[in-house]
Order: C-alpha cells, then structure tokens, then sequence
C-alpha cells in the first residue's frame, strides 16, 4: 500500500504519524493509498517554513511573482488528461466533470495572473494644501487553507493558492485526506513552474492538529470550504484569535419551475445539475419547487431522463454518473433515502440498489428522485449531498419563492420561466448569492465571486473576484508632504490633521 507524503518547501517528505486516512478509488471501492495525518510538531514545522520564505516573496515585484503562475497554467494545460484522470480516480466524479475541475484550477491561476493590475492602489494629489495621499495595497504573511474532498483541484489550487501566492503571501494548504493525490501533483507542478520554497505547502491533518492552523499567531487568515457546522466553528475560532476568515458552508439550493417553463429543456438542465458529480457538489441542484399544473409532467420527464444515465467507473470516458467519494457517504446518503421515505415522500426513482458490472464493490448510487417532500421534511431542507433529487409543489409563484427563502442556507437559487417580469421580481426577491435564470448551476466565471449568503457562508470577502485580492491584502495610506524653501527655514510645524 502506497503511503503519501507531505510537501514542504519544495520537498516531499515523509511523516513520523502512526495516523493515517485511507484513500479509495470510489470506482472500484479498493484503497489506493495511505494519507498520513501529521504530527502537531510537523504542522508548526511547516507553519515556519512558510513564515520563513515570507519576507523575501513578499519583497519580490508582483509582475515577477505572476511569472510563475504563467508557467504554471502551460503546466496544468500540459498535464491536463494526467490531472482529470487523477481526480476522477480519488474522487470518483466522471471525466467530463473531473476534467472540468482541473479547468476550473487553470481559470483560477489565470485571473491570479491579473494581479499587477488588481494590487494597483488609488492616489489624490494635493489631499489637503501641499500634502499628497496614496493607498497601497500589500500582502499579510502566511494564510492557511481548508479545502474539502470533492473539488480536488479547483478548490485548493484555483480559488485559494493562486490569488493568495500572487498577492505576496504564502500558505499551508490542508487538504482532504480523502482526496490529496491531485493537490499533490499540482503541488509538484509548482515546483517545476520555478515557486520559491516555502511559498506554497501542502499537509493533511486530522481535526485536533488542525486547531494549530486556526489559533497559532503566524496565521494570518484561513480560507475553508466545508459544512456549514465546521464553517462555523472555524470562522469564530480564527476571528477570536485575530485571523482574517472566509468560511464557504453548505448548500440546499432550490430551482422553482413556473408553468411556461419548457419542460423538456428544463427538465434537462435539472438533470445535469442535480446529478453532476454524483450530487457531491455545494452548487448542486437537490430540490425542485414546481407549479402544481405542471409538477406530474415535469417529473415525468425527469425520471426518464434520470433512467438513461450511464452509470460507471469515473475514469470511463463513456460514463455519465460515477460513483460517491466513499462507501461510509454512500451509507449517509442510504440513510436519508429512507427517512425521506419515513417522512412521506413518495419514491418517484429509487436509485438505491444499483449495481455496474465488474465493479460491484464501487460505491455507486443510481439517481434518486423523492416527489411530494413538503417543507417539513427534513430530507428537503438539510443537505444530503448525493445523487437525490426532492420534488416540491406550490400553487404559485408567490408560495414557491417563500418556501425557497426560507431555507437557512443561500447559495444558489435558480427559476425556470419564459416570463420576464417573474424572473425579474426573482431575481430581486431570493436570497442567495448566486442567481440563475434558466441557469441550473449559477456559479459566475471566477472574475465573480462565489458569492454565498446565509448560513452557506461566514465572513465579509468572498473567495474569487474582487473580493479575493482584498482577503489576501490589507491597505496602506501613505500621506507626505515635501517643504518648500520658505519651510525649510521655518520652525512653524504645520502640522497634518486629515482635514481638508
């Protein structure tokens, strides 16, 4: 069994644990690797290697920092069919989607890239008689990211590294131990691209090592996506101890489908959205608010369509769903299967016991459709994370976009309608960051910012957009003021208040 190792400036190295988290292959349901959970003197170890490569990154002109981000996009671009076959293989998610995250890391570098122009700060002349203002924008020292299991590559090394490297800093990436093989290997693709050691280090730690990164006073700011009771937890731990946090939560996204909606195509954008990535995504669509008069035929056409997915390994290009990250989430999700069932809603589709042939150990789960989940359903309003879709059915526009707004986490909303005056008044009316308008999956190119509101997400910049640039520095106004001959003779202090 291949044990993994940590990567620490520059270097892979191996731990001291006993502790290790085992990494599957979902598609086959057999372990492929050891992770180790490092030793809580190996994560403060690597914490001062990344204070120590600080300084000098920090002092190195941003137009040169981005130069290894250049590199590094004909890298991933390079070693695009190695790194999408890697995610689909730790993570189970199909080819298309698994090469769509390594993508998604390219977008990210490439917008980080953008970072001369984003760091530019504002000046006024003359602020006060004689006396001149300029704002800089500056890196703040070493951040620590959190990222989750299901987005491998895009979460780690397209919305946390590239934006907090080019801004100066440096940063402890901790990653999932269930899926750390392909951060790894961008990792090492960094060290081609020519990172300077220290900049960008990449651990796995279990939950009471972890703590270290959210209390020990090199830290200056953590970046975390996960579930919103560890979002939480995180987002006031660090902020009590002095940290900059953005802390990106879970989801129960909503579609509302109003009677003009074309069915087929509508019917068709939900499938892709509630079923890509087996379900295990926080912009997944799992539950659908449609309009009583249309509802039976709605869900009609979606089991039909549901019915011909093509369940698969996830490195099988032919594949349309694969299979959950790991036979214990596959037990969850069982589980919410049947207490949705326990609470009352109708099994429309039951994907529960579906097997592919040659690989009956994988952790597949067919697509699961619950019809008639009303809004005290547990199974409607807590993120199940998993190839299950809830139906629910109002009278009207008016009752399908309460129920949606009162759901505790906003993320994404979504309405599918040809009318434009109720896709306007929805637009203005839902509250979730990331809106879409015959759009099943909401999420804006990375030059926006993943913008969840609610419990969906804790702090005041988001990650992505203009808000990343803003997390990873801090201000500084400079005012100065230069004597002029009769000064310099002068021993009158004119003396700068800030006023004007």
């Amino acid at each position: 069994m291949k044990t993994l190792q940590y990567f620490t400036n520059n270097q892979f190295k191996n731990s001291a644990t006993d502790k290790f988290y085992k990494v599957f292959n979902p598609s086959t349901g057999e372990q492929i690797a050891n992770c180790p959970r490092l030793t809580l003197e190996e994560v403060r170890e690597v914490i001062d290697n990344a204070k120590a490569a600080y300084p000098a990154w920090s002092d190195t002109p941003v137009v040169k920092r981005v130069q290894v981000l250049y590199k590094l996009k004909a890298l991933l671009e390079a070693n695009l069919e190695e790194l999408s076959i890697l995610v689909a293989t730790e993570h189970g998610k199909v080819y298309s989607e698994a090469k769509g995250d390594v993508l998604k890391a390219i977008e990210g570098t490439e917008i980080a890239i953008n970072m001369p122009v984003l760091m530019q700060g504002d000046a006024l002349m003359n602020a006060s008689k004689g006396y001149d203002t300029v704002l800089y924008r500056e890196s703040i020292g070493v951040f620590c990211g959190i990222s989750p299991f299901n987005f491998p590559a895009m979460i780690p090394m397209g919305w946390m590294t590239p934006n907090c490297i080019a801004a100066g800093n440096t940063i402890v990436m901790k990653v999932s131990g269930a899926t750390p093989l392909t951060s790894l290997r961008i990792a090492e693709l960094y060290k081609e691209a020519g990172l300077p050691d220290g900049v960008l280090n990449v651990i796995s730690c279990d939950r009471e090592v972890t703590t270290e990164l959210l209390t020990n006073p090199t830290i200056k700011g953590i970046s975390f996506v996960g579930s919103t009771k560890v979002g939480m937890h995180i987002y006031s731990t660090g902020a009590a101890h002095g940290k900059r946090v953005q802390a990106l939560c879970e989801a129960k996204n909503h579609a509302l489908v109003l009677a003009d909606a074309p069915i087929d195509r509508t019917a068709a954008g939900i499938i892709n959205a509630a079923y890509g990535c087996a379900g295990e995504r926080c912009m997944a669509l799992p539950v659908v608010v449609a309009e009583e008069s249309i509802a039976d035929q709605l869900v009609a056409k979606i089991v039909e369509l549901a019915k011909e997915l093509k369940i698969g390994p996830a490195y099988d290009k032919s594949s349309k769903l694969g299979p959950v990250y790991s036979e214990e989430h596959r037990q969850s999700v069982l589980a919410w299967i049947e207490k949705g069932i326990s609470e009352g809603a109708k099994l429309a589709l039951d994907g529960r016991k579906v097997s592919v042939s040659g690989f009956e150990k994988g952790f597949y789960l067919g697509p699961t459709v619950l019809d008639h989940v009303t809004p005290e359903m547990s199974v409607g309003t807590e993120e199940i994370f998993g190839p299950v879709l809830c139906i629910k059915r109002v009278k009207d526009f008016d009752e399908g976009i309460k129920i949606m707004n009162d759901s505790p986490y906003g993320n994404g909303s979504v309405i599918f309608t040809q009318n434009g005056y109720y896709a306007r008044e929805f637009a203005k009316n839902t509250h979730a960051g990331m809106v879409g308008i015959n759009v099943g999956i909401p999420v804006p190119i990375g030059v926006f910012p993943f913008s969840g509101h609610k419990d969906s997400f804790f702090g005041d910049l988001h990650c992505l957009g203009k808000d990343a640039y803003r997390f990873y520095t801090e201000s500084k106004s400079v005012t100065s003021h230069w004597f002029d001959e009769h000064e310099m003779k002068s021993t009158k202090v004119s003396t700068w208040d800030g006023t004007i």
